[in-house]
């Protein structure tokens, strides 16, 4: 699957990125696009909290295409922010 990020900032994107990846198989992967330009800070953060797999970056993809690999069962992060961890999350 691919989502088309465009220019969402961080906590727009990652709203946008939670609420795709629950619609998915664990196992599936995504591919970000996005001009965000924190985009590879948040991204590998976001995965690593939620227990996703930040697999990396397409290289030479322009709009920068970045690559998750959703996690069957994903940490919760808070509703209204999601680089925050949720109700349930463990350390």
């Amino acid at each position: 699957m691919t989502i088309d990020g465009g220019d969402l900032g961080c906590a727009r994107l990652l709203l946008l990125l939670r609420d795709r990846v629950a619609t998915l198989p664990g196992g599936a992967v995504v591919h970000l696009v996005t001009a965000d330009p924190v985009a590879p800070i948040d991204l590998p953060v976001w995965c690593h909290m939620t227990g996703h797999a930040y697999l990396g970056v397409v290289e030479g993809a322009d709009p920068a295409t970045y690559v998750v690999g959703v996690a069957a069962r994903p940490a919760p992060t808070d509703a209204r922010n999601p680089w925050r961890a949720g109700p349930g999350a463990t350390a």
